[in-house]
C-alpha cells in the first residue's frame, strides 16, 4: 500500500509573508479537500493576523476591515473582496441558518478556494511588493552610492 501526503496543489506562501501567519495558511490549504469550514475559519483567522500585523488591530475583525477600507490603500479589485474572508470564515465559526429552509448554510469549497486567493492577494499586496520594492532601492542607493550620488528621495 502507497499513501502519498496531501497536497492542496497551491505553492507554499511566500518567504516574505510572516512564518505564523505562512503556517495557519499553510494548514488553510490542506484541510481544504476534507474541511472547506475548517480552511475558512482558518482563512478569517489569517486575515485578522494580516490586518494587525499592519497597523488595523481593532479588537474586532468587522472594524478592522472597515478601517483598511477607509484607508484606501488596497487595490480597489482587493477591497471590492477582502470581507469575503470574515463573511464566509463566520459561516464556519457561527452557524447561520437558511431563512427559508431552516437548514444549517455549509461553506463551499470553492468559497474556502476564494478565500485563500483573496489571502494570496493581501501577501502580495502587503509583504511580497514591500520587500521587492525595498530591495530595488537599495541596489538603486548602492550604484547612486558608487558614482558619488545621493541616495533616492
Amino acid at each position: 500500500m502507497l499513501v502519498y501526503p496531501k497536497s492542496s496543489g497551491r505553492q507554499r506562501p511566500p518567504k516574505e509573508v510572516p512564518a505564523h501567519i505562512a503556517e495557519d495558511f499553510h494548514e488553510a490549504c490542506a484541510v481544504l479537500g476534507d474541511s472547506p469550514k475548517a480552511s475558512a475559519a482558518l482563512s478569517r483567522r489569517c486575515l485578522q493576523l494580516v490586518l494587525r500585523e499592519n497597523g488595523f488591530a481593532q479588537k474586532d475583525l468587522a472594524p478592522a476591515i472597515q478601517a483598511v477600507l477607509d484607508a484606501k490603500i488596497l487595490p480597489a479589485a482587493l477591497a471590492d473582496n477582502v470581507d469575503a474572508i470574515r463573511n464566509i470564515g463566520n459561516f464556519a465559526a457561527h452557524p447561520m441558518k437558511d431563512s427559508s429552509t431552516n437548514q444549517i448554510l455549509p461553506v463551499e469549497p470553492h468559497e474556502a478556494e476564494w478565500n485563500l486567493d483573496v489571502l494570496e492577494e493581501l501577501f502580495d499586496f502587503f509583504y511580497v511588493q514591500p520587500e521587492k520594492a525595498r530591495q530595488r532601492r537599495a541596489a538603486l542607493d548602492a550604484k547612486l552610492g558608487a558614482a558619488g550620488k545621493p541616495p533616492m528621495k
